[in-house]
């Protein structure tokens, strides 16, 4: 060594300052790396977390992110729906202003009946042969057809305590057991007497045999009153039958007369006009009940004495009974004595189950709530009415039976 420090002096010096050089380095990075910047930046790179697989954090998740991951419960998203999902507005068309358009259609369906002089029903008319008119306007016929639908009534029968008149009241309402012995299965009726107020007899059944108890439980001393609260009592059952699909029957068996009732005729007039699907078929008692009065000497405790005349009275209890069958496109019978009943209630269940349906959409489409008047015509291929004739040739005179008319619906505001 000290050869080499003799022999070469000068290399020895520039070895030295060559090894000074990386340890003013080596001093100098240590110094830096203790400076609080090189600190800082080592922590922010220390704290980066290793990179979290797709797979284990998906964007659809819906969750907001954090350092174990996404939330489990998805987080509804504010994007708007891709804009292939979203409903396109229809192609303008040149010259066309745009519009909005309501449709509210109502259906009107009117069960007619036709029928010959004798009250049989006529079968086998074909759709041509009817016109609906509508306030005197001719209606478009969207559905026709002949039906034996089942029957839905209710027998409403006047049934007062009145001791001088209770065979004659008896023997009347037994009649009407007669409709009740033509019921099918799928038929369901029901008996209501009335005397101040109405009387369920009988709910609505399918058993004959119930009915008849029913008849069979009107005896004397039953009644509570001697008054005929009619027009309450008719007012009452359309109600219960307003709940009823269908079509509904009221065969109403009184006399006509009321006394007390809460109700007037106007008001019951207007109840009978509005109600929907149920037709009223009348059986007045009035004459009858007149003659049994005269035979037996009871006039004097037919009509109260404050009456002018009890035959003008009987006389508007018929036009009373008449109206009700006439505005509900019903039937209304008069009979003279009670062996005229049998016949008659055997007519009603002959003429209520065989009808013709005939349905239109009404051209006035207002819903106003106004009345509507509804006539039903027969016409031949020319429009003039249809004239129809026997085997023998000889023309048939007949009837048609349909409700007067409809009220429209009222709009809600």
């Amino acid at each position: 060594m000290r050869l080499i420090q003799s022999f070469c002096p000068s290399l020895i010096s520039k070895v030295n300052a060559c090894l000074r050089v990386p340890a003013v380095l080596i001093l100098t990075a240590g110094l830096w790396l203790a400076s609080p910047v090189a600190q800082a930046q080592s922590g922010q790179e220390q704290a980066s977390p290793t990179p979290t697989p797709k797979a284990n954090a998906p964007a659809e998740a819906g969750g907001p992110q954090g350092d174990i991951g996404p939330i489990a419960v998805p987080k509804k998203k504010d994007e708007p729906p891709p804009k292939d999902d979203a409903p396109k507005a229809p192609r303008k068309v040149e010259g066309l202003d745009n519009f909005s358009m309501r449709v509210a259609s109502q259906l009107v369906t009117v069960d007619v009946g036709v029928l010959s002089k004798n009250g049989a029903f006529i079968p086998g008319l074909k759709k041509e042969y009817f016109r609906v008119l509508e306030d005197n306007v001719p209606q478009t016929i969207t559905n026709f057809n002949q039906i034996q639908a089942p029957i839905t009534a209710v027998m409403l029968v006047e049934f007062s305590n009145n001791q001088y008149f209770y065979s004659f009241q008896i023997d009347s309402i037994k009649s009407a057991y007669v409709f009740a012995q033509t019921l099918k299965k799928d038929d369901w009726i029901a008996m209501i007497s009335y005397d101040l107020r109405a009387h369920i007899l009988e709910d609505f059944t399918q058993d004959k045999q119930a009915i008849l108890g029913a008849v069979n439980s009107l005896q004397p001393g039953m009644a509570m009153s001697q008054e005929t609260n009619l027009f309450d009592s008719l007012y009452d059952t359309i109600d219960r039958l307003e709940t009823v699909e269908g079509r509904k029957y009221i065969i109403l068996i009184s006399s006509g007369r009321d006394s007390f009732s809460k109700h007037t005729l106007d008001q019951t007039l207007k109840k009978v006009q509005a109600s929907k699907d149920i037709a009223i078929y009348t059986v007045s008692t009035g004459k009858a009940l007149l003659n049994y009065a005269e035979t037996n000497g009871l006039m004097p405790y037919l009509c109260p004495i404050t009456e002018f005349s009890c035959n003008m009275t009987f006389l508007q209890a018929d036009n009373q009974m008449k109206t009700f069958s006439k505005m509900t496109g019903g039937k209304w019978y008069e009979p003279i004595f009670d062996g005229q009943l049998p016949e008659i209630f055997s007519d009603i269940g002959q003429t209520i189950r065989n009808q013709y349906a005939i349905s239109y959409h009404p051209t006035n489409r207002a819903q106003d709530g106004t009345f509507r008047k509804i006539k039903v015509e027969l016409v031949d291929e020319t429009g003039h009415p249809l004239k129809m004739r026997d085997e023998k040739g000889k023309e048939v005179k007949y009837q048609i039976v349909a409700r007067e008319g409809y009220k429209a619906k009222q709009q809600v505001e």
